[in-house]
């Protein structure tokens, strides 16, 4: 599996090249948003805003409704629990084309609960006009602006940074409201979102093995929630549905799909996999998805739960499991 350093760095400098309405705005967490390239190269274009949230989402709406487009970075919890009623008032209610990129979302950072953004989908999904998309891979990162550029009305990106896998290839890039077919079976309805569907791709190998049929899906638009993707995987979901999200299991991800199912009248079980109903401690990533129950083993034991059987499938293996390029067979259709 290849692994990137600092897609979102490089991308933003060469999509925003001949775009000079976009401008950027960083609350003094340039480096850490991987801004700091953008800044280097288009200086005039480039706003440090500081530690004052609130004035920069306050400053990104009046920004918009002179013609830019601004493009805030820092990370989630700042953005949607510090600034809350600027992004509702100044940005969501005027329906304006900013860019909020929050990262650090659940369990990327060991920052603790006063920098773990593990409820943001949940938030700001009640906001009218409001677009929510989250990345998972380097191809989610890299195709994430041009889907942003189709959205009229404000979009917010749960980004990841740093070293990342490209699990999804180049050529086939997020698209909106457009969820990734991993795989086809009609047992179980299986919904991943961000970096929770490395994890998923890693059991669904195994339990195909032993002759689950799972159709696979990455979630990469939480708001609108209304793809028709996602409605056939669960009319043909015989057996059952499990969601698993780096975000409480409040609000994101299985609150979405569980709305769906009693839209439309889906009458199988649902297992929510996600971080539980509390805060979480600072540790290391791998630390807090065992410790929460967002990592492979846990969703192994949520499809033993599920399923009424025992699956006998250890750490050890999962580890051996050796993940290519992801193909999506709903998007080689549409090609």
């Amino acid at each position: 599996m290849q692994m990137l350093k600092r897609v979102h760095a490089r991308n933003l400098v060469e999509w925003a090249k001949n775009r000079p309405e976009v401008v950027v705005f960083s609350g003094d967490l340039t480096t850490s948003c991987e801004v700091d390239t953008f800044r280097e190269v288009y200086p005039d274009r480039f706003y440090s805003m500081g530690l004052t949230e609130q004035n920069m989402m306050s400053f990104a709406g009046g920004m918009a409704r002179e013609g830019f487009t601004p493009f805030v970075h820092t990370f989630g919890v700042f953005m949607y629990r510090r600034a809350l009623d600027q992004v509702e008032m100044s940005i969501a209610y005027p329906n304006l084309r900013v860019r909020m990129f929050g990262f650090l979302p659940g369990v990327t950072t060991p920052g603790g609960a006063t920098h773990q953004a593990i409820d943001d989908i949940g938030v700001l999904r009640v906001l009218p006009n409001m677009t929510i998309v989250e990345t998972g891979d380097a191809t989610d990162v890299e195709s994430v602006l041009d889907v942003t550029e189709g959205v009229d009305g404000p979009v917010y990106v749960r980004m990841i940074r740093g070293e990342i896998p490209r699990l999804f290839p180049a050529t086939q890039p997020m698209r909106l409201n457009t969820a990734r077919v991993l795989s086809q079976g009609e047992d179980v309805a299986l919904f991943t979102s961000g970096i929770c569907t490395e994890e998923a791709l890693r059991v669904c190998h195994l339990l195909r093995d032993r002759g689950v049929g799972i159709q696979h899906l990455h979630v990469s638009t939480l708001k609108p929630f209304n793809d028709p993707v996602v409605r056939e995987a669960l009319a043909k979901a015989r057996k059952g549905v499990i969601t698993m999200e780096n975000h409480t299991i409040l609000g994101g991800l299985g609150t979405a799909v569980a709305e769906t199912m009693a839209e439309i009248g889906c009458g199988v079980p649902l297992r929510r996999v996600g971080i539980p109903d509390s805060y979480m401690q600072g540790s290391s990533k791998p630390f807090l998805m065992r410790h929460y129950g967002l990592d492979a083993l846990a969703l192994v034991a949520q499809f033993e739960s599920l399923l009424g059987e025992r699956f006998n499938i250890s750490e050890s293996q999962l580890a051996e499991v050796r993940l290519g390029t992801y193909y999506s067979e709903k998007q080689q259709e549409a090609l």
